[in-house]
């Protein structure tokens, strides 16, 4: 810990609200606890490209409210391979960086525990991800953002579904999760979820035609996470076409939409109770490790942990769902 400095602060992957709250509370608790902060542009590309500049308290002033990511975010193959690692390496030690602090995804942290056990590099996690889908935190930054936006547009749709009667399959994202599609139909009081967890069990579009969910209803919304088990929204309205050519069909994909937005109260107070919290990670000599939310507590989640464990879906919000589309 004596030989921390300097902390450099990086977004990777797919941008989501909060992140920019993460930002802020990452570069504040650090100058509170007299860190140099250096901000790194475009993710691990950034780093392999010099993009850094140092961070003080005014660079972050003002962001808690912005969706996206002030740092910018890029996919970078170069950083996927040992020589770019040793550049981004190079660079690290050039900028006097000492530790880092990364905020994305499954695939950000891959790439930060990589490069942790090859140089020995003391690094701290934030789960920033509108899937919601790593292990050890009871939420990730941007998925209640993501789940509000979703329930604004789905309500929006569902006054043109009643008027014209019709079954609209709506596309969200999660790309293997299905907590987005799932908490968002019951939310928005859907007829089903058609989720990956579940769609090697059984026939999900079969289960929900057999159960007659258009009996007592004009028209249907069924939410659909994007995902190749479950063939997304346009594979499963193609089947209806051919098997049940009765239904009068409709797709929307959402796409997008769900990552941008200002984040919401729950998002920002998120974001910077885990921004403060990497910090006194440091402080406390934790490294590769995630910062996770549980019951309410910080949780110091190893970065094999959070990227290896499934998350599971709570197989009770299935059956709450099912009682509630009768």
């Amino acid at each position: 810990m004596s030989q921390i400095k300097c902390i450099g602060i990086l977004t990777s992957g797919g941008d989501a609200p909060g992140m920019n709250a993460a930002i802020r509370a990452v570069t504040r608790a650090a100058i509170y606890n007299g860190f140099e902060v250096k901000g790194i542009y475009r993710g691990y590309k950034g780093l392999i490209t010099g993009e850094i500049v140092p961070f003080r308290t005014q660079n972050v002033s003002n962001i808690i409210q912005q969706g996206g990511t002030i740092l910018k975010t890029a996919r970078c193959q170069e950083f996927k391979t040992p020589e770019g690692r040793k550049v981004a390496y190079d660079t690290l030690m050039k900028e006097g960086i000492d530790a880092l602090v990364v905020i994305g995804g499954d695939g950000t942290l891959t790439g930060a525990r990589i490069f942790a056990s090859e140089f020995n590099f003391p690094i701290v996690g934030l789960p920033g991800t509108i899937d919601n889908d790593l292990y050890g935190t009871d939420t990730t930054i941007g998925y209640d953002t993501a789940l509000n936006t979703i329930m604004d547009a789905v309500d929006k749709i569902r006054d043109t579904a009643t008027s014209h009667e019709r079954l609209f399959f709506i596309e969200v994202m999660g790309r293997d999760a299905g907590f987005l599609a799932l908490n968002g139909a019951i939310a928005t009081g859907s007829e089903a979820a058609i989720i990956p967890e579940i769609s090697t069990e059984v026939d999900q579009l079969e289960e929900l035609i057999k159960n007659g969910f258009r009996k007592s209803k004009n028209s249907s919304i069924v939410l659909v996470a994007e995902s190749p088990i479950t063939g997304g929204a346009m594979h499963l309205a193609e089947r209806v076409q051919k098997e049940y050519p009765q239904y009068d069909v409709r797709v929307t994909i959402l796409g997008h939409i769900q990552r941008g937005g200002s984040p919401t109260a729950h998002d920002r107070i998120l974001a910077s109770r885990m921004g403060a919290a990497a910090i006194d990670a440091l402080i406390e000599g934790q490294r590769n490790v995630m910062i996770g939310i549980r019951n309410n507590e910080i949780e110091y989640v190893p970065f094999n942990k959070a990227i290896k464990n499934d998350k599971p879906i709570d197989r009770e919000l299935l059956n709450t769902l099912r009682k509630l589309s009768i």
